[in-house]
């Protein structure tokens, strides 16, 4: 069984198109603002970066950092009971959900933030 690569946000940012590098930076930043204590995990197999209350991805895990070619994915592992007024997350899988983030201004609107928050107090609550 193959094991997990992991490595740095800039090794992801690396491996990443050049025009969505300073979206996911923001990202970060955000995530960072909102939960300064946030433990980042990067796997470069996923090509995603993980934030939660600890080092496990789906049960610490509350948002990651998916970049794709025109955009990058902020996805919540619970998304589907994220409550989300501005219909900004997308998805049908059973429990995740994302966001696709196209600018840096996109990174840092208020709905974001409120979805990440929501986000870190919903797995603060089922992991403690």
């Amino acid at each position: 069984m193959a094991r997990t690569k992991f490595g740095t946000f800039d090794e992801l940012l690396a491996i990443s198109e050049e025009a969505v590098r300073p979206v996911a930076q923001a990202l970060r930043q955000t995530i960072y603002e909102v939960d300064p204590e946030a433990c980042e995990v990067v796997r470069l197999g996923d090509r995603a970066a993980t934030y939660g209350v600890g080092p496990r991805k789906m049960i610490d895990g509350y948002a990651y950092i998916l970049p794709h070619k025109g955009w990058v994915n902020l996805g919540f592992y619970q998304g589907a009971n994220l409550a989300d007024p501005e219909g900004l997350v997308e998805g049908t899988g059973r429990k995740m959900r994302h966001v696709k983030v196209r600018s840096t201004d996109e990174a840092n609107r208020p709905a974001v933030r409120a979805l990440l928050k929501a986000a870190l107090e919903l797995r603060t609550r089922t992991t403690r």
